[in-house]
């Protein structure tokens, strides 16, 4: 596969090269759900696909470093993901408020904001009359209500935004929304930040990113603003198979694929394209 080819950007096209021809300064930084996991109407159900872990420990001992950024706990990332086979592995979890890395999870407290909205949500859903199938994820550090398994998900988003808003701003937390979620969590705490802390940690003179969700646009910003100190960088939407990616996303991107098996299609192309040029 030429990955060059299917890049539709020049910033892309130069991001792909300087990992191909540096891999050891480059960083493959990746969310998880939508990304590496198809995305399912329980969360907790979620498993990453299974070309994951073989694509991953394949590129891990020949770039700077594998990195997951994501909103969940990062220890439930590793378990769903089998993320602890990948040899060196970073996990990122809640937004960069954790961090698993060589089998240790490392993070702060929790927000007492977070454990105010937890208390409080059931009584504001009730009030606002969501309906059978709205369903609260409590992740510890934060708290998402889903309407997927809803009669009529996205009016049911729209009927709860309000309410929830409300509700965030009332406990000192921010709403981070996604695919048919809601997600309160403090503020100061995003992609955009963990990825930017990450790849100055490590030196990192190249990145590919790839996200599916609004909660990966911080990342896709903080890419951006990257390039324009010198970083090469390569931004990746993946959609899901029967789901549009989202759109602001898609129009920011270098490339687009299909969801986790576009994902790991793409990645296992990069990892022949470094041991190729490795070989010269």
């Amino acid at each position: 596969m030429d990955i060059e080819e299917r890049v539709g950007t020049g910033a892309g096209r130069d991001g792909v090269r300087a990992i191909v021809g540096a891999p050891g300064e480059a960083v493959i930084a990746l969310d998880f759900d939508g990304t590496l996991a198809p995305i399912v109407a329980d969360p907790s159900a979620a498993r990453a696909h299974p070309g994951v872990v073989g694509v991953l420990r394949g590129l891990a001992p020949v770039v700077g470093a594998v990195v997951v950024v994501t909103g969940r706990p990062a220890g439930l990332a590793v378990e769903y993901g089998g993320l602890e086979e990948v040899p060196g592995v970073v996990v990122l979890g809640h937004y960069g408020a954790e961090r698993w890395e060589n089998g240790v999870l490392t993070a702060p407290r929790v927000d007492p904001g977070v454990e105010r909205a937890r208390a409080a949500l059931p009584g504001v859903l009730a009030r606002a009359g969501a309906p059978e199938g709205t369903w609260v994820e409590d992740k510890g550090r934060s708290v998402a209500v889903h309407t997927r398994r809803t009669a009529a998900p996205e009016e049911t988003l729209e009927l709860l935004r309000q309410p929830v808003g409300e509700l965030a701003a009332e406990c000192g937390l921010v709403v981070e929304p996604g695919r048919l979620v809601l997600e309160l969590r403090p503020p100061g705490v995003d992609k955009g930040a963990a990825l930017t802390g990450f790849l100055r940690e490590r030196g990192a003179r190249a990145v590919l990113y790839a996200g599916d969700d609004l909660g990966d646009v911080a990342a896709f910003a903080a890419v951006e603003k990257l390039r324009g100190e010198g970083l090469k960088g390569v931004l990746v939407c993946a959609g899901t198979v029967g789901d549009a990616p989202v759109r602001e996303l898609a129009e920011r991107a270098d490339v687009v694929v299909s969801g986790p098996e576009g994902v790991v299609e793409l990645l296992g192309g990069l990892g022949e394209e470094i041991r190729a040029f490795g070989a010269r």
